[in-house]
């Protein structure tokens, strides 16, 4: 078995596609190793978004200490940047109190970023050429911007949707700078050594089980009156445009409002896209190093044996006493 390097830290992540059943593993796994729950989730940061985020309950957490969770205000932007700051300084808190800072939640690149403590003070950037792409943008749409990433950079161009005009800017500024493609630059940064003593856990399902539970859970949403939260957001002054308006349940509501579209439609294309997304992030996982896979079906959906699972991983890759 490999030496363990006592002088890093614990941290354990667990992850998986969206509506896996990652908050119910999460407050099992906390409750029987003394850990503290840190979100890895762009849309549950905010306030007053509950429905839309699947946002874990009071009663869910089990007095389980959860931070990053109703943080923000729907007017403020949220980026990996400062989740990398705002989960750094969480972490610093729970190890202070010799508790184990557990990171929960589906975006891929927060956690990275955290694991390897990715670099992003690049320098502030040419103001002038980042306005002359938000211009291009308006004038001729994200598409052809995201074709200009293409040639320069295809494997950027592939990884980063067409309508993430923010991330295709910044691929587009970073080359402009540095003459180099920022998918390099990534790779580069993903091959650094962690500085954490780590576990990480990707659950995951047979894909039907998933696309069915991801069904339900945006119907259920509808049902729990996610019409209304999306209404009442947009009676507050929040747009289209902002980050926090960006996510899945959210924006396509908000059109619905707006009568770009049915309810129905909406329903659908929710429904659509979170399949996409979940696919999206499978992708994402399987192409991270050092990961360990815990397949609901194979433990019988057992909660109890999958909690098992995670300890003996646990016990096997890090010197914690569980």
């Amino acid at each position: 078995m490999a030496m363990i390097d006592t002088e890093k830290k614990p941290l354990i992540i667990l992850t998986g596609p969206t509506a896996v059943g990652k908050t119910k593993a999460s407050i099992g796994l906390a409750k029987a190793i003394g850990g503290e729950i840190i979100s890895a989730d762009s849309m549950q940061v905010y306030r007053h978004m509950d429905i839309g985020s699947a946002k874990i309950t009071k009663e869910e957490m089990a007095d389980v200490p959860h931070y990053l969770i109703d943080v923000l205000e729907p007017e403020e932007e949220f980026h990996v940047v400062r989740f990398q700051q705002m989960a750094k300084a969480a972490m610093t808190d729970i190890y202070s109190r010799g508790k184990i800072p557990i990171i929960v939640g589906g975006t891929g690149f927060y956690i990275q970023a955290l694991l390897y403590d990715i670099d992003f003070t690049e320098n502030e950037g040419d103001s002038v050429y980042r306005e002359k792409l938000e211009a291009l943008a308006k004038e001729k749409g994200a598409a052809y911007l995201h074709g200009q990433l293409a040639m320069v950079d295809p494997k950027s161009a592939e990884e980063i949707h067409a309508n993430n005009i923010k991330r295709v800017i910044r691929a587009l500024e970073f080359y402009h700078q540095t003459g180099q493609k920022i998918s390099e630059h990534n790779e580069r940064e993903r091959q650094k050594e962690s500085p954490y003593q780590f576990c990480y856990f990707v659950l995951n399902d047979r894909r039907e089980c998933l696309y069915e539970r991801i069904d339900q859970r945006v119907d259920q949403m509808i049902r729990n009156g996610l019409v209304q939260e999306v209404q009442t957001l947009k009676e507050r002054g929040c747009t289209k445009q902002m980050v926090s308006m960006q996510g899945l349940g959210y924006k396509e509501i908000f059109s619905y409002l707006e009568g770009d579209c049915s309810l129905e439609e909406a329903v659908y294309i929710i429904k659509r896209d979170t399949r996409h997304f979940a696919k999206r992030q499978l992708t994402w996982f399987k192409r991270e190093r050092d990961v360990i896979w815990v397949q609901k079906d194979e433990l019988n959906y057992d909660d109890e044996k999958l909690l098992q699972n995670l300890l003996e991983s646990i016990k096997e890759r890090m010197n914690l006493p569980c």
